[in-house]
C-alpha cells in the first residue's frame, strides 16, 4: 500500500502554478529561470490547509536558487474534490481620517484567506490593492476552476467610484468564476455572476448612481441655500473694491504694477487679474 505524504510541497506542487506557469510536479520559478525561493502565493492558496499561510518556502531537494528544471508531473488524485472557497477581501476609505479597521474586522470574521485594503480618494482611478485582490482572485481560478473563489466586501461602495466601474467589474467577475460577497448592506450575501446572480450587478449599479446624484443634488442645494444668505463657497477674494480704486488711481499716477502690489499686499498676478477684470 502506498501512503501519501502530507508535505506542505507535495500538496502544493499538484497544481499548476497561476503565477509562474511551472506545471504541477515542480517547484515555482522566477522570471531569470531559477527555483523560486518560495512558492507563489497563487499556488499554495489552493491548498485548504495552507491558504491562510503568508509565504511558504522551498524545500532544499527543490535547490531553491539553482536553475529551475521540470520535474516529473505527480499522478492525479481521482479522489481529489474542491475545497472550501476561497475568500480574497478587499478594504478601502478614501481619506487619512477614515478608519479602515472596522473593514478589515468584518473580513477576518468572514474567514478571508487574504485581506487588500488602501486608503485612497475616490478620484484616482487606479487602485494598486483592489487591482492585486482581483489578480490573486483570477490566478487561483485559472490554476484550479472547480474552486470556488470569494471576492469579499463589507459595503458594496467599496468596490467601486461609480456605476460605471460597478458595470465594468461584473462582466470581469462573471468571466474569472469568481463569486461576490457583501458583509453588509441590502444586498448581504454570496452573489454569483452566473444567471441570477447577474442580476445583483444591475441592481448595485442602480444603486451607485442613484447615491452619487443625491450627493451631487445635496451639495447643490446647500450651495444655493448658502448663496441665498450671502455666503459663497471658496476662498475670500484678496481684492475688494477699496483696495481695487487705490490700485487704479496709483496706476494712474504712473507707478508700477510691482510697486502698487507691494503696497497692498497683494501678487502682481492678483492685481494684474483685478485690473483686467475691472476693465
Amino acid at each position: 500500500m502506498t501512503t501519501k505524504t502530507n508535505s506542505p510541497a507535495e500538496l502544493i506542487e499538484r497544481h499548476d502554478c497561476p503565477k509562474c506557469d511551472a506545471p504541477a510536479g515542480s517547484p515555482c520559478r522566477t522570471g531569470k529561470g531559477k527555483t523560486a525561493a518560495n512558492y507563489h502565493t497563487g499556488r499554495f492558496a489552493l491548498v485548504p490547509s495552507l491558504k491562510a499561510e503568508l509565504s511558504v518556502k522551498t524545500p532544499a531537494d527543490r535547490r531553491p536558487g539553482k536553475t529551475w528544471v521540470a520535474l516529473a508531473a505527480p499522478v492525479a488524485d481521482a479522489d481529489a474534490t474542491p475545497g472550501a472557497p476561497i475568500r480574497i477581501g478587499y478594504a478601502r476609505c478614501s481619506t487619512a481620517n477614515q478608519e479602515l479597521q472596522s473593514q478589515l474586522d468584518a473580513l477576518a470574521r468572514a474567514q478571508c484567506t487574504r485581506v487588500f485594503s488602501e486608503k485612497i480618494s475616490t478620484r484616482v482611478k487606479t487602485r494598486p490593492e483592489f487591482e492585486a485582490a482581483l489578480t490573486l482572485a483570477r490566478e487561483i481560478k485559472s490554476a484550479a476552476p472547480q474552486q470556488p473563489v470569494i471576492l469579499a466586501v463589507h459595503e458594496m461602495k467599496r468596490l467601486a467610484r461609480n456605476a460605471a466601474e460597478l458595470m465594468a467589474l461584473g462582466p470581469d467577475l462573471q468571466a474569472s468564476g469568481i463569486q461576490l460577497e457583501i458583509l453588509s448592506g441590502p444586498l448581504q450575501g454570496v452573489h454569483d455572476p452566473h444567471g441570477p446572480g447577474a442580476i445583483v450587478f444591475a441592481v448595485m449599479a442602480v444603486g451607485a448612481e442613484v447615491e452619487r446624484d443625491y450627493i451631487r443634488d445635496r451639495t447643490m442645494e446647500g450651495l444655493d441655500a448658502a448663496a441665498s444668505k450671502g455666503n459663497y463657497g471658496g476662498r475670500p477674494t484678496v481684492m475688494d473694491a477699496d483696495k481695487l480704486a487705490v490700485a487704479r488711481a496709483r496706476r494712474e499716477k504712473g507707478e508700477s504694477v510691482t510697486d502698487v502690489a507691494k503696497a497692498l499686499g497683494v501678487s502682481r498676478a492678483t492685481l494684474y487679474r483685478a485690473l483686467s477684470d475691472a476693465q
